[in-house]
């Protein structure tokens, strides 16, 4: 178990250390874990698109594997647990990800409505993934929750659990309804039936072209929402 937390947290430093999307005064944050960070070594992960469709820095603190519910204290602190991932900045915007591996590694999909509940509840009022939002809220800046992309049905390790993430985003979506400031955005019709083109070699998480597209669609949502301020 000391061997595996060294190994974790030695994990984690490595993954936190400044890529390009990492801009100490910038006024977007994004906060989560793989579907945030995947591609950051390249320049191309959603972060790193929405900074450029904007032209402006987005600070990337996600981290792959990063958990709502993490209950080791040292890893945890450095970023596997969201929540700390968010340090009360002082920002416009939060773009969050997280829950998909509270669910398919902390459940495995199967029985997953306790585990779920403890993140947020079915009304969405209470929950750990509430805390956060809004801890964030309270501070001013806005959040935008991103949901998962599905399974094109081929060969892919995350099938399985579609029902979980329909239920766990119809929270979110209520979450986002309570609140204007609170923004959900859904890529659940993202990838076409059958179409590997959307996730990397493990089918699970997304690839350069998804990573472009869900990017784009993030800065419209940002740029569409300042707009109206």
């Amino acid at each position: 178990m000391l061997r595996y937390a060294k190994a974790l947290i030695a994990l984690t430093m490595l993954a936190a250390l400044p890529g390009t999307a990492n801009a100490k005064d910038a006024r977007i944050l994004a906060i989560g874990d793989s579907l945030m960070a995947w591609h950051r070594g390249s320049d191309s992960s959603i972060a790193d698109i929405v900074a450029r469709e904007l032209q402006e820095p987005v600070e990337n603190r996600s981290i792959s594997g990063a958990r709502i519910i993490y209950r080791l204290p040292i890893s945890g602190s450095l970023g596997m647990k969201i929540s700390s991932q968010y340090r009360g900045d002082s920002v416009d915007w939060v773009i969050i990800t997280g829950g998909g591996n509270d669910l398919w590694l902390g459940c495995g999909c199967n029985r997953c409505e306790r585990r779920m509940t403890s993140m947020i509840t079915p009304d969405a009022g209470r929950g750990e993934l509430v805390d956060l939002v809004q801890r964030i809220r309270s501070q001013g800046a806005r959040v935008l929750y991103l949901g998962y992309l599905r399974s094109p049905g081929a060969d892919s390790p995350i099938e399985a659990c579609k029902n979980e993430a329909e239920a766990f985003e119809a929270r979110l979506a209520k979450l986002a309804e309570q609140d204007p400031g609170v923004y959900f955005h859904s890529i659940a019709d993202l990838v076409p039936m059958g179409d590997r083109s959307f996730h990397g070699a493990d089918m699970i998480h997304p690839s350069r072209k998804a990573s472009s597209i869900i990017g784009q669609q993030v800065a419209k949502v940002i740029k569409r929402a300042d707009s109206t301020r």
